[in-house]
């Protein structure tokens, strides 16, 4: 028996909907790209990056496209990328608008461990701290997970997310304890620990590729199995979900996106907060279309938060966490404020 029409037209109209999303996010991708390479303190034209990347010839505009600008370009892009996939993850294992890896504290886990590790040791390479990062990372979510576990109550999520920030101020305050009493590595960590990423080199580049690629190919894979626990354990079940090893899978996958992210940029916050709730907002709740498109706008709003983060105190940098925390802060509060309505409904 064929489908019923009306059946065929919805089907017809989603598939044509999401073509059209990917289309416009794609355009708004090139269009950040073209201008996070473009803008700063030297403008440069469309003629001098193809010039730069198909023929170096060593001058002052083609150093600064291959040194500063396009490594910067593809460390942002996949951060970006690495934080919305992330958080999209948590959210749906959590079940909690509020879940990302800031607001969970792995970000803050990932970032003490990085520093600690900097400070012990202070020509650590970008590949080392990617390690200290999920060491960190992991340590912080078992000790979030345990603790919120010991809680009583009816609201085990929300038992997890205060935990969460608990965790993360705890943390907060050892790295802060550590750069005071190592005031030679301050400055620099401290510009870190905002959120940046200004001045990052080849180095970073390949460190995060070799992490960030298969990682989010291994995400992109988890679509079905998110969609499905996300719809609650005892309905996940009922469809054949394992559900202790697929939370568990999808923990690991989350710690290594947001570990790696924060080893090469620092403690960039609220991108997987907010990017999941966009795009679920324009496709639905089917994970294997929410997680690539949710890499897709989360490497568009970091890039638009760097490039905003160039002009907030020109010709001065800003980290990129400071621009992206006044634009998450409002939109956290807007989603605490909504679940505390719902709950008491």
């Amino acid at each position: 028996m064929g489908k019923w029409p009306l059946h065929t037209s919805l089907e017809h109209q989603s598939k044509s909907r999401l073509i059209w999303i990917w289309i416009a996010g794609l355009l708004l991708l090139i269009l950040c790209a073209y201008l996070s390479l473009a803008l700063g303190t030297r403008r440069m034209s469309l003629a001098t990056m193809v010039q730069a990347l198909v023929y170096n010839d060593g001058s002052r505009d083609h150093v600064i496209m291959n040194t500063v600008r396009f490594p910067r370009l593809i460390v942002t892009m996949f951060v970006g990328a690495n934080l919305a996939v992330a958080g999209a993850l948590m959210q749906a294992i959590t079940r909690n608008l509020l879940a990302s890896p800031g607001v969970f504290g792995i970000n803050a886990g990932a970032s003490t461990a990085v520093v600690m590790l900097t400070v012990l040791v202070p020509h650590v390479t970008a590949h080392e701290t990617v390690f200290a990062a999920l060491a960190g990372g992991i340590s912080a979510a078992l000790l979030i997970y345990g603790m919120s576990s010991a809680f009583r109550g009816n609201h085990p999520v929300v038992n997890l997310a205060l935990t969460g920030v608990a965790i993360q101020l705890m943390l907060s305050s050892v790295t802060q304890m550590m750069l005071i009493f190592n005031e030679t590595q301050m400055d620099r960590i401290l510009f870190w620990l905002a959120g940046s990423v200004a001045s990052r080199k080849w180095e970073h580049v390949q460190t995060l590729l070799l992490w960030s690629l298969p990682v989010l190919l291994a995400a992109f894979t988890l679509g079905r199995a998110a969609s499905v626990i996300s719809l609650g354990d005892e309905m996940a079940s009922g469809l054949g979900q394992k559900i202790k090893r697929t939370r568990g899978l999808i923990s690991l996958v989350v710690i290594m996106l947001a570990g790696s992210a924060v080893a090469v940029a620092g403690p960039i916050g609220f991108i997987g907060l907010i990017v999941p709730h966009m795009v679920r907002y324009l496709i639905g709740n089917d994970y294997r279309k929410v997680l690539p498109l949710s890499a897709l706008f989360g490497t568009i709003l970091l890039l638009s938060a760097d490039l905003l983060s160039r002009y907030v105190m020109f010709p001065f940098e800003t980290p990129v966490g400071v621009v992206t925390a006044l634009i998450g802060t409002p939109y956290f509060i807007y989603l605490a404020r909504k679940r505390r309505k719902e709950a008491a409904e």
